[in-house]
């Protein structure tokens, strides 16, 4: 039972990772950035291996996969309280052995995927030896699955792959991708859509360039236009069966939306921390800017932002480790994704402004905050969906009422509450 205290024996393995991650980790992503999803060579190797060890030895590698695949079964929650501490460096997940979207991928595997995947891909993945891709959008369908058009026809004991995807993040550094497309376009895109399994250099596949977030130099992202023509792949490479891709992809993006969610409270924590050193430091007009109504109310807001969003988290995290199932937990999947954005744009935004002109500069990194809000209000499904998808859920605990006039409507109320104690009102009234 966690109960707004960890246990101490977890609560020093935490505290030994934010140690361990401000001082030996966040240095990589200064001389190492964007290079967290490459294949290690020998001079990153020599100094990313022993740091994966120490993790290893604290009992803190995978934690939320179970021993078999070399973790430590803790689940969700406790995977949350480390995530706090991972989110603040791009290096820290891959130290740790759970980064996205490898993490999403591997359960799928785990779930779905033959004896030979598990043996090829699954161990190298949650050894950091190799990284996936997730390749799901589509240049026109976007996020929407329904409009998806690239297909997979069978052809002997093969299926043959042909369409675009866009946005398959890590694609052009990855081992193996794991696409959706279309195996029957005669039924309901529910159960006319399948997951394959395929090698990144199979004949066919052609990633046409990678698209980058803004301020990255053109040709230098990481998020790639791929072109699947006539990609021939065998029979095993179907993950969990013909039709099964929607299963499949709650199962992922369940899992990839929570941990986003995780990640996100250490970077809005880090402003956070950013903006109030700040506002100490910082003298203009006479007072410190930590004495400023205005900056006392960005520093206010982001508190309670920060902190209310937290408490969803890890209750939502809660409920899946209670439930095991997440399809019981997604209205409040969807709501943490909903609320995920705006919490990392207001934080990172006034963090932004108490630093003034540097604040906007590449010397500090609140704009890469701001950019990565907005990408956290797509990766995974557009917020304006997941808003839908916590109505829905909502409304259904709910009936319409049965006349014209709500169910609080206060005459109809009186009326009852006269009724119930008529007897008690009569003698108010004859005692008068």
């Amino acid at each position: 039972m966690w109960d707004f205290e960890t246990d101490p024996q977890y609560q020093e393995l935490l505290d030994w990772a934010d140690d361990f991650v401000t001082n030996e980790v966040e240095p990589l992503d200064l001389i190492w950035p964007h290079l967290q999803f490459t294949p290690l060579n020998d001079t990153r190797r020599k100094v990313v291996d022993p740091l994966k060890e120490q993790v290893r030895q604290r009992g803190l590698w995978a934690t939320h996969l179970g021993p078999e695949y070399g973790g430590q079964g803790y689940g969700q929650l406790k995977l949350a309280l480390l995530n706090e501490i991972l989110g603040r460096s791009q290096w820290a997940p891959i130290v740790f052995g759970c980064q996205a979207p490898d993490t999403g991928n591997a359960e799928i595997i785990a779930h779905y995927g033959t004896p030979e995947q598990k043996v090829r891909y699954l161990r190298p993945l949650l050894d950091g030896e190799l990284f996936s891709s997730y390749s799901m959008t589509e240049p026109q369908g976007g996020a929407d699955p329904t409009q998806f058009k690239t297909s997979a026809v069978r052809d002997g004991d093969d299926w043959v792959i042909n369409g675009w995807k866009y946005f398959s993040s890590n694609a052009s550094t990855a081992a193996f991708l794991i696409v959706m497309v279309v195996t029957n376009p005669d039924v309901s895109p529910y159960q006319g859509m399948s997951m394959f399994l395929l090698p990144t250099d199979t004949p066919g596949v052609e990633i046409v360039r990678n698209a980058g977030l803004y301020g990255e130099q053109e040709g230098e992202g990481s998020h790639a236009l791929i072109h699947y023509d006539n990609v021939r792949v065998p029979d095993s490479a179907l993950l969990g069966g013909e039709g099964q891709a929607f299963v499949i992809a709650q199962t992922r993006l369940g899992g990839g939306r929570i941990h986003h969610a995780m990640r996100t409270i250490g970077l809005a924590q880090k402003a956070l921390d950013m903006m109030c050193e700040r506002a100490l430091s910082r003298e203009t007009a006479g007072s410190l800017l930590s004495d400023k109504q205005i900056v006392q109310g960005y520093i206010a807001d982001s508190y309670a932002q920060l902190k209310q969003f937290r408490l969803l988290v890890l209750y939502t995290a809660w409920e899946i480790d209670k439930f095991d199932d997440y399809k019981k937990v997604r209205k409040d999947i969807a709501t943490v994704k909903v609320v995920m954005p705006t919490v990392l744009h207001d934080i990172a935004w006034r963090a932004m402004q108490v630093h003034g002109a540097l604040g906007v500069t590449n010397e500090m990194p609140f704009l890469g905050m701001v950019t990565g809000a907005a990408v956290m209000g797509l990766a995974d499904g557009p917020t304006e969906v997941h808003k839908t998808t916590v109505a829905r859920q909502v409304l259904r605990n709910y009936e319409a009422s049965e006349d014209v006039w709500p169910t609080e409507w206060i005459p109809r109320k009186r009326d009852a509450a006269r009724a119930k104690y008529a007897e008690h009102l009569e003698l108010e009234v004859g005692n008068q």
